[in-house]
Parts: C-alpha cells; sequence; structure tokens
C-alpha cells in the first residue's frame, strides 16, 4: 500500500513538475513578443490591444469552458456547442427586446440551451454513447439543424444584445477611454472563472465531476446515479453556451455563421489549453485572445496564421496541449 500511495505522489509531483515547465516556457515567450510587440506600436496602443485581447478571451472562455466540461467528463467533443451559442444568443437577444431586461435576456438564453442540451444528451447522444465518429456527424448536423431555424426564425441580418444604460459607453483608465461592456465582460468570465474552479476543487460536486473523469465506474458502484452526473453535466455545458451567446451579442453581433465561426475559436482555445482542463481553457482563451488582437492590429493579412500555427506548434510538441493530461 505504502509503495502504491508513493507510486500515486511521484506521479502527482510529475504533473505538476511538467505544468510548471509548460508554463515556465510559455511565459519566457511571452516576455520575448512582449519586448517585441512594445517596439512596434506605443504604450497607449499596447494597452488598448492588450485589454481587446482580454475580453476576447474573456467571451472564448465563456464558450470553451462548457465544451471543456462536457468533453472532460463525457468524453463528447460536442460540436453543436457553437449552434447552442448562437440560439441561446438569438433568444436572449429576443428577451431583452420584450422585457428590455438584460439579466433576464441571459438567464433566458441559457435555460433554453439548458432544455436543448437535455434533450440532445438523453434522446439523441445516449443511444450513442461512445461511438465517437457517430457522435462527431451527429453534433455537427445538429449544428446546421439549429443554425437554419435561427435563420428562419430571425432572418440573416447582424443582430445585437441591446445593453442596459450602466453598460453602455465608454470608461476613463488614466488617458484610456476603453468600452464598459468589454470590461463588464471580462469582469463576468473572471467571476463564474472563480466559481467553476472552486466548485471543481472544494465541493462535493467538483470531488463527483473529478472521480468521474477518472473513473466513472468506481463512482457508478459507489451507489452515485452517473447518468444524472452526466445529463447534469451537458445541461449545465449547454447552459454556459446559450448565456454567452447573449453576452457575446454586445460586442460581436450575431448573423448566419457564427456558430462556426465561435466553434472555431473555442477548438483552438480547448485544444492549446488542453482538453478537458478548465485550467487550461482559461490559459488557452487569454493566450488566443491576445494573439488575435495583436495579430490583427500587426499583421492583418495573417491574423489566422499567427492563431494557427502556434495551435499546431503546440500540437507537435505537447499533444495534450498546455495543461492537459493523457486521458
Amino acid at each position: 500500500m505504502a509503495k502504491t500511495v508513493s507510486d500515486g505522489e511521484k506521479v502527482v509531483d510529475r504533473v505538476r513538475a511538467d505544468r510548471l515547465k509548460t508554463l515556465g516556457i510559455t511565459a519566457v515567450v511571452g516576455v520575448i513578443l512582449v519586448g517585441w510587440i512594445l517596439t512596434q506600436m506605443s504604450p497607449k496602443a499596447f494597452g488598448i490591444q492588450v485589454l481587446n485581447g482580454l475580453s476576447f478571451g474573456a467571451l472564448l472562455f465563456l464558450v470553451a469552458a462548457g465544451f471543456t466540461l462536457i468533453f472532460g467528463l463525457l468524453r463528447i467533443a460536442n460540436l453543436a456547442h457553437g449552434g447552442f451559442f448562437l440560439m441561446g444568443g438569438y433568444f436572449g437577444i429576443t428577451t431583452v427586446l420584450i422585457t428590455g431586461q438584460f439579466w433576464l435576456g441571459l438567464l433566458a438564453g441559457g435555460l433554453l440551451m439548458m432544455i436543448i442540451g437535455f434533450f440532445t444528451e438523453r434522446v439523441l447522444l445516449r443511444p450513442i454513447r461512445g461511438l465517437e465518429k457517430s457522435e462527431v456527424l451527429l453534433t455537427i448536423g445538429l449544428t446546421f439543424v439549429l443554425g437554419d431555424i435561427a435563420l428562419w426564425r430571425w432572418g440573416g441580418d447582424p443582430r445585437s444584445t441591446q445593453l442596459p444604460d450602466y453598460l453602455k459607453g465608454p470608461i476613463q483608465i488614466n488617458d484610456l477611454f476603453y468600452p464598459k461592456y468589454r470590461l463588464f465582460v471580462l469582469g463576468f468570465a473572471i467571476v463564474l472563472a472563480g466559481i467553476l474552479f472552486y466548485v471543481n476543487r472544494r465541493t462535493k460536486i467538483g470531488a463527483i465531476l473529478r472521480a468521474g473523469v477518472d473513473d466513472r465506474e468506481t463512482v457508478a458502484a459507489l451507489g452515485i446515479n452517473i447518468k444524472v452526473v452526466f445529463t447534469s453535466v451537458f445541461m449545465f455545458g449547454a447552459f454556459i453556451a446559450g448565456m454567452s451567446g447573449v453576452i457575446g451579442a454586445g460586442f460581436l453581433t450575431l448573423l448566419p455563421g457564427s456558430e462556426f465561426e465561435i466553434l472555431l475559436f473555442a477548438l483552438v482555445v480547448v485544444i492549446i489549453g488542453g482538453l478537458g482542463s478548465l485550467e487550461g481553457a482559461a490559459l488557452g482563451a487569454v493566450l488566443v485572445g491576445l494573439i488575435d488582437a495583436f495579430a490583427k492590429a500587426l499583421v492583418p493579412d495573417l491574423s489566422f496564421f499567427t492563431l494557427f500555427a502556434p495551435m499546431a506548434i503546440i500540437l507537435m510538441l505537447r499533444p495534450t496541449g498546455l495543461l492537459g493530461q493523457k486521458q
């Protein structure tokens, strides 16, 4: 038994050391890039792009968090996540227009997608659980279905969320003026990330989820209804996606095709950060947001190259992502 415990501690220490090494290398590369960028733009322009990158990364974290939670426990690459984002966003926008309540729109968009998520997991995905190709094809098909429904119901014109007065306009930070809403998105994502990390690491629910990731058979043998846990996590991931659609419509706008664009960014985030890792989703979202912002400012013709090239390099050097672990 002592040997088993010792071996387990060695594995944990090795994982921690590996993560610290990865973060260290990432930090060094980041410092070098920041030094070069500061030679290309003024400090004020640099500050604006940092805020642009962090606010966009915050939105990407909201989308990627639900995706990575679902994958981490259910091992399902839910490619319908972009469709959840789009449909929840449209429904939330409509709710805000009818009621004039921004927060009610957030809740409505999330709840609608929670219902659709329940149907998706229980009716569509459960019969094909474990058939990876079938799951991928089904979730991609569901994205097209949700996109067509949104096009039929809301048309093809760009739509955005009607913001409350206290989130409109800029706020002054020293000599810099920046939109309040983007800072709200950043703060909202930080609060949600703190809640998710606390629940995952400090509560009984989090312990069940982590145990389910490592050994779902043992969790089921302990009398925990793992199927209910699966459904609950899928519904919660869909809820976050729907809510993030309403938030994202505040500065990205929604239109046909947005579901695939946001899904592409979310996939890059979770691949860079590590599938199934909330910490990886947060790190990946920050990196992708900053890369996207500075690439569009400095080399707009290569903005996609500068986004996907780092992803390709990371996959070659560390296939599990920066903070991912072998399954």
